[in-house]
């Protein structure tokens, strides 16, 4: 249940300092027609994780449960991106090349179906 809560905990930050982000980046972009804050905010995500898991790996610098707080809560709740982006270079340090090009293969072909057919259904179901 500790991990529960920090997860929970870290995640309240992450999204809070998403929202805050994001919104900061695109108001002085000035842009309505791109989305700078998301792509800041996956951009600094994943530098983040990149350059924590590599000391985590390296230097074994945090606890599991600090491990819980940061990379599950506080960079998932700032952006999923920063996972999966860590998952797919995992698998590719570890020569696993196929599985990582089938890695983000699924999730571009996937994700982008999954909300491309959801957004169908929804207009068919309430129009």
């Amino acid at each position: 249940m500790g991990k529960l809560f920090l997860a929970g905990l870290g995640g309240f930050i992450g999204s809070s300092l998403r929202y805050a982000v994001s919104g900061y980046i695109q108001l002085w972009s000035k842009s309505i027609a791109f989305p700078y804050g998301t792509l800041a905010v996956n951009l600094i995500g994943c530098f983040a994780i990149g350059f924590l898991s590599q000391l985590a790996e390296s230097r074994g610098m945090f606890t599991a449960e600090t491990r819980t707080l940061i990379f599950i809560g506080v960079l998932g709740g700032f952006t999923t991106f920063s996972a999966f982006g860590n998952e797919t270079i995992n698998l590719w340090r570890d020569g696993q090349n196929l599985l990582a090009a089938i890695n983000v293969a699924a999730h571009l072909l996937l994700c982008l179906g999954a909300v491309w057919l959801s957004r169908g259904l929804a207009y068919q179901v309430w129009r």
